[in-house]
């Protein structure tokens, strides 16, 4: 692995872990030996509560927009927000909420850095929309597409929308093909590195479909994944055993010598001890995971769960 290049992780929670981030990130500057050298926070992807045009596994909070906005600003940290609803509608897009978050955010530019913000989308609809109306906002293509045909994904990639696109987790190890892509494809190619999914599993598209449904306020039971052990919730421990899952070293080995250099973490919804967990294994040299651990866990202001 050459030292030049540089994996760049996009993180969950910018909302529902805004109180984490405002302690991690404090020690992510302050203690940056601590962390590889090799590994840079390049976003934070999430969205308020009640918001119609999220969906996929969005990650919700109460944080407010402006903390959130000065928190990014601080570390010169792009922001996204999930507005990954697969099943909009014409008539959703006047939505009050979901248009000013995006006048917000798009007017919020990191000048010093030129880091923009962006946005997660599903819907060519919204596709379409933010083209016209948030022009500075980037767009990401959202794994929620579930597009598991390599072809499939590669048109996606060729698109000139997106700037990045999240593929499917089942196309990971599809080394021969994903080595095909020229250099300017692979730099839009954002693998989910950690997703516990089972790989046979043949309801993700329906189990997206079903959060969608409820951002819309449609009353709808929870999705009930059929899944083995799926009843159990997201384990760690499963995701590292999952055949899709991107260990630590595959990225210093396999992904960065090959040209890619985009890894996302999912984690809404899982709390942030768990964060912290994704967090110490992928950016935190194993020698200063408890100095890492001790200064989150012992921070007065913040209360994991």
């Amino acid at each position: 692995m050459t030292d030049k290049i540089i994996a760049k992780f996009h993180l969950p929670g910018l909302f529902e872990f805004y109180d984490f981030y405002k302690v991690f990130l404090a020690v992510w500057k302050e203690h940056r030996d601590w962390f590889y050298p090799w590994c840079d926070i390049s976003s934070i992807y999430g969205a308020p509560a009640d918001c119609l045009w999220g969906g996929g596994r969005t990650s919700f909070g109460k944080a407010a927009t402006c903390d959130v906005i000065n928190l990014m600003t601080e570390y010169g940290i792009s922001s996204r927000l999930t507005f990954s609803n697969s099943l909009l509608k014409k008539e959703h897009l006047d939505d009050k909420k979901c248009n000013e978050l995006c006048r917000v955010f798009e007017k919020s530019v990191h000048n010093e850095k030129n880091i923009q913000n962006g946005v997660i989308v599903h819907s060519e609809l919204l596709t379409s929309f933010l083209k016209e109306h948030y022009p500075n906002l980037y767009l990401v293509s959202s794994t929620t597409k579930v597009l598991t045909s390599f072809n499939d994904f590669k048109a996606e990639v060729d698109r000139p929308d997106f700037l990045f696109v999240v593929p499917d987790f089942r196309l990971n190890k599809q080394f021969e093909q994903l080595n095909s892509l020229s250099q300017n494809e692979k730099d839009k190619v954002e693998f989910l590195c950690n997703e516990c999914c089972d790989i046979h599993c043949k309801q993700r598209k329906v189990c997206y479909e079903n959060v969608s449904r409820k951002n819309l306020g449609e009353e709808v039971l929870d999705h009930k994944c059929g899944a083995p052990e799926g009843e159990g919730g997201y384990r760690f421990s499963l995701a590292k055993k999952n055949p899709s899952f991107i260990a630590l070293k595959e990225i210093q080995e396999k992904y960065l010598p090959m040209g890619f250099s985009n890894f996302k973490i999912e984690g809404g919804g899982l709390g942030s001890a768990i964060l912290l967990e994704f967090l110490l294994y992928y950016l935190t040299k194993p020698e200063y995971q408890l100095e890492v651990r001790e200064a989150i866990y012992l921070d007065s202001m913040l209360d994991l769960f």
